[in-house]
């Protein structure tokens, strides 16, 4: 069967965009195919900044044939007396476009009907290929998109050309004021005239041959290849980074790349100084040596081989000279300032229109700092770090290397803290507290960067909260949702015994100069009900089912992050055992009788032993009253497991007193008696979860 080739030409793509257009393209494309029944093989993709293709392996020239079938009128009425067709059959008959001879009758469960098979052979794939590329190619989804000329159509970047074969014949359609045909073209530099195809086959080997290497796999290994064999001749080793090599490669057709140096007095900058101007600007790859140290040397990947390469080099080594002199010069200037000079420039830096300035934050955040060190008891020393950590977190954001380079925020604040002499765990949490920086990126080490970052991430939660920029949908402009899960995650790896509505207390309690959109009280519901649905969302990505996690935060809005994470963690493991349906299924009667009985006989009253008829009732308090105690203690002691082990032996009891007793007896005494021993086992249970919301 046949090979299927698209490749769409445009004018030079954004890297970021390449692959994830690929994917969606092919995706399309074949989702297209099976909706057709139209059948294939092997799928691939391949993409350069200047193209975007996918090739599907043995593709099927026709549709499969599809029978139908439909059912009619019963066949007393489709036919007469003498078996002729009535009025009915012949309606049915040119409804489903077919003769009233062909029309049979079948025995259903419903008698004898009139039915209608229609055979549908199928359209050439060619035929229906031509009528559906054209939208499939305009569908293909991107970040933004453009329009150009004088036409209506959108796209990432204009479109120069479409090839289009479906094996050796070409698939005719136009897109826009473009025709698609058998051509494409090489190297815009290097090979730039068109080149034909007779089939798919010849796309690979034929771009090669043009200096176009179209598998982004083999693009990329190829110049991760390249760049090897170049720092060997130096004894170095390219610098580790995977998300620049990916950007490189979709910013070339060809690799070719090139070893330039840079002047040995540069490496006085800071490391990570010198990799961001290296990557940011250039993407140039740094070089180290075998122990690590920055050597004076990089890597730089060209789009094209030049008949100099070493007239090409000496161009890069001028940029990148001209780009650290200006990091050199950034870096001296801002020593030249304190920390302290540069936290007082932040109020005149806003934050956000209705929380103020940078400097107000600053000290929103050094308030509920100096609250959380209180709060854990943390040593004066470690306090003293966590405060002039804060006090100075935001000072680099008007250093001017920082507004050269916003990516290394943070890092330059760590950096002049160094350099002025401060403590190195000060120093460290400057950096640390806009950890994490991306999803699953690492968590503050120390923890004063731990403690900073959970004050600097729910002072913006909360303040966003109070005057009304709360996510929604897909919008979330100051990244709530990441900064929540953020918070959280900190606090369950640290083992912080912090509780989420005092933390909100604590920030809250700082807004005191601003206009809000709600109450205090009604931020701080929403807060609440905002991370507890980011901490679910994180117990569940652990492998925790949600009946589990939703019954542990039911009732744990005021216990400790990590004593919840490890309630969810043991009643999963508790759901694993053989026996727990019985006991889930016991528990949730004792939550469902409460709730259905009349609240005058479920008040909190006491236990009366004396008024017990039966031996079940005895067993169930005795062993209910042997337990409590040593529950509750347990719970103290963040023994979880055990606390739930501990619970678990009521199964037993529970069953038997639900066998043998009625609760809700005519006598009112009995009754209540009754129920008050079950409130309190309900009771004891809530400690732990909401059993009536565990699937059973």
């Amino acid at each position: 069967m046949p090979q299927l080739l698209i490749e769409i030409g445009t004018e030079e793509i954004p890297a970021g965009y390449i692959e994830p257009a690929l994917n969606a393209f092919a995706d399309s494309l074949i989702q297209h195919l099976d909706q057709n029944r139209i059948d294939y093989g092997e799928t691939r993709v391949f993409g350069t900044p200047r193209r975007l293709a996918v090739m599907v392996d043995d593709v099927a020239e026709r549709q499969k044939t599809q029978s139908r079938e439909f059912m009619g009128p019963p066949a007393q009425i489709a036919f007469d007396e003498h078996g002729l067709p009535t009025m009915a059959a012949k309606k049915f008959a040119e409804k489903n476009g077919i003769s009233v001879n062909r029309l049979s009758v079948a025995e259903t469960e419903k008698g004898r009907y009139v039915v209608a098979r229609k055979t549908d052979p199928g359209q050439a794939t060619r035929v229906i290929l031509k009528n559906s590329l054209p939208a499939l190619i305009l569908s293909i989804p991107f970040p933004k998109t453009m329009r150009w000329s004088n036409l209506t159509i959108e796209f990432a970047r204009p479109i120069h050309s479409i090839l289009a074969l479906l094996g050796d014949q070409a698939v005719s359609f136009a897109v826009g004021d473009i025709k698609s045909n058998r051509y494409t073209f090489g190297h815009r530099f290097l090979h730039p005239k068109k080149i034909k195809l007779s089939n798919s086959g010849q796309y690979l080997p034929a771009l090669q041959d043009a200096w176009v290497i179209a598998d982004i796999h083999q693009r990329r290994e190829l110049m991760k290849q390249q760049m090897a064999e170049a720092v060997k001749r130096i004894n170095g080793r390219v610098l580790p980074d995977a998300e620049l090599v990916d950007i490189v490669t979709q910013l070339i057709e060809y690799p070719a790349t090139i070893l330039g140096t840079f002047e040995d007095h540069f490496l006085e900058l800071p490391r990570e100084v010198l990799i961001t101007a290296m990557r940011e600007h250039q993407r140039y790859f740094a070089v180290v040596a075998p122990d690590n140290r920055m050597m004076p040397y990089f890597l730089a990947v060209n789009n094209t081989l030049a008949k100099d390469m070493d007239l090409v080099k000496r161009g890069h080594e001028r940029v990148l000279k001209a780009r650290l002199e200006d990091a050199r010069f950034f870096f001296k200037t801002d020593l030249k300032v304190s920390l302290e000079g540069m936290t007082k420039k932040l109020k005149s830096v806003l934050f956000q229109a209705n929380l103020g300035s940078v400097y107000d934050k600053v000290n929103r955040v050094r308030t509920v700092s100096k609250k959380l060190a209180d709060y854990l008891q943390l040593d004066s020393e470690t306090a003293g770090y966590l405060d002039r950590a804060a006090l100075l977190s935001k000072s680099d954001l008007v250093s001017q290397m920082v507004n050269e380079f916003p990516k290394l925020q943070g890092i330059m604040g760590r950096i002049y803290a160094q350099s002025a002499g401060d403590a190195e765990m000060s120093a460290q949490a400057i950096e640390e507290h806009y950890r994490p920086i991306y999803s699953g990126g690492p968590l503050p080490e120390t923890v004063p960067g731990a403690l900073l970052s959970i004050a600097e991430k729910i002072d913006t939660i909360c303040g966003c909260f109070l005057i009304g920029l709360t996510p929604s949908g897909a919008s979330d402009p100051y990244a709530l949702r990441r900064q929540g899960i953020g918070l959280l995650q900190i606090i369950i790896e640290r083992g912080f015994a912090l509780a989420i509505n005092e933390l909100i207390q604590m920030s809250l309690s700082t807004f005191n100069d601003i206009k809000p959109h709600t109450t205090s009280e009604e931020a701080s519901s929403q807060v609440v009900a905002f991370l507890m649905q980011r901490l679910a969302h994180i117990l569940e990505s652990e492998g925790i089912s949600k009946d589990a996690v939703a019954a542990v935060i039911a009732v744990s809005e005021s216990d400790t992050l990590p004593i919840i994470a490890k309630k969810a963690q043991s009643l999963e493991r508790l759901k694993k055992e053989p026996e727990f349906s019985t006991l889930a299924i016991g528990f949730k009667r004792v939550v469902n009788i409460i709730r259905k009985a009349d609240p005058a006989d479920t008040g909190i009253v006491p236990v009366d032993p004396a008024l017990f008829e039966y031996e079940a009732e005895k067993t169930l308090f005795n062993m209910f009253d042997s337990i409590r105690e040593q529950v509750t203690q347990l719970l103290k002691e963040g023994k979880i497991d055990e606390a739930f082990t501990a619970v678990s032996t009521l199964r037993t009891p529970v069953d038997r007193f639900f066998d043998d007793v009625l609760v809700m007896t005519d006598d009112a005494a009995l009754r209540r008696n009754r129920l008050a021993l079950l409130n309190q086992i309900s009771r004891l249970f809530a400690l732990l979860a909401d059993f009536s919301r565990i699937s059973t």
